[in-house]
């Protein structure tokens, strides 16, 4: 009776951590709000991987004192140049807007509602505008940090923003939320995308990748209970340096390890210490300055595949989004990697 016990038992926690996932839907971020186009090898990498939907960043939104919930750092897109006329029937194009938290803090139901208003009129006046000849509208995301403060007006926003658009409304689930659902509540949405990126606060723990740490993901998907709305998945294929001058932070850099590695020495796992006076990309490195250099290799995101397999239920079809959609930050992941990180969901 024991042994039968002990097989039954195995067999179920086998069956546990085994996908039940069978279709995965290719998508990718695209977050550059001074480009007019995707560049060619951007296009490129959409067309070799196959990948026929972006969520595309349209403008974020603030809370200014002064002038009250406003827009800004909006997308340059050219109609004529995003993509060849030949595939963008295609390619599905879903509208994405960063609303800060402080909008929900500081905002008034008054102003909500007329935030909900002005985000339907612009995200449907930019498609227009911009995106004919591209299938229509199927979705719009809301990307926003919303905490335990802001979440009854951002609930709100989410629920009046479905009802006037019209359209099924996703929009991102960060760990804490995901974790803690009985305090944070469900979002009145049609779906979230869980993002499992940018896990701790960059300057929290200095030892710690900031952008993708297995060991902190884990600590919040510890959760018996499937989520009650369907569940995608995003993460990142970028890298990131915090630059350090007398040792007070000093900028975020965007530089790759080959240049990193050309004016610096290694100290630590992830610290660099600049050993000579060096100009990249119009910036100067003073010799003495240190780098915490925070990187993505292919190790890291399949281990953290194998592990939302084993502790996450998703449904039989999901959509996998990668941040973001960048040629130079992708120039390390060749076709055959990016394709390997999408079909080991369903493996």
């Amino acid at each position: 009776m024991k042994k039968i016990f002990y097989i039954s038992f195995i067999l179920l926690v086998f069956l546990s951590c085994t996908s039940n996932i069978e279709k995965v839907e290719k998508a990718f971020y695209y977050w550059k709000s001074e480009n007019s186009a995707f560049n060619e090898n951007e296009k490129q990498v959409l067309d070799t991987l196959k990948v026929k939907k972006v969520y595309l960043k349209f403008f974020e939104v603030k809370y200014d004192e002064t002038l009250g919930i406003i827009p800004f750092s909006k997308t340059k897109f050219n109609k004529y140049s995003w993509y060849d006329d030949s595939n963008k029937q295609e390619l599905i194009v879903i509208p994405t807007v960063f609303i800060k938290n402080e909008v929900f803090i500081n905002g008034s139901k008054v102003q909500i509602d007329t935030l909900v208003n002005n985000v339907n009129h612009l995200v449907k006046k930019y498609f227009e505008e911009r995106f004919e000849g591209y299938p229509n509208l199927t979705e719009i995301q809301i990307d926003c940090d919303w905490t335990l403060k802001s979440k009854e007006n951002y609930f709100y926003f989410l629920e009046s923003f479905g009802n006037k658009s019209k359209l099924p409304i996703s929009c991102t689930l960060r760990l804490y939320p995901y974790k803690y659902r009985t305090k944070m509540g469900i979002p009145p949405v049609k779906k979230v995308t869980l993002m499992c990126y940018n896990l701790i606060q960059p300057f929290d723990d200095k030892n710690k990748n900031s952008i993708l740490d297995t060991n902190e993901l884990k600590s919040y998907l510890s959760v018996v209970d499937k989520y009650p709305v369907h569940l995608d998945v995003a993460l990142p294929l970028f890298s990131w340096g915090h630059l350090y001058r007398y040792d007070t932070f000093k900028k975020f850099i965007n530089l790759n390890k080959q240049e990193l590695e050309s004016m610096s020495i290694k100290k630590s796992k992830l610290w660099y210490d600049v050993v000579k006076d060096t100009v990249i990309k119009d910036f100067f490195y003073r010799k003495g300055d240190k780098i915490k250099f925070e990187n993505i290799d292919s190790n890291l995101i399949h281990e953290t595949i194998s592990l939302l397999k084993k502790e996450v239920s998703f449904d039989k079809e999901i959509t996998v989004t990668f941040f973001h959609l960048d040629d130079k930050q992708l120039e390390k992941f060749n076709y055959e990697t990016i394709t390997s990180y999408y079909t080991s969901f369903s493996k």
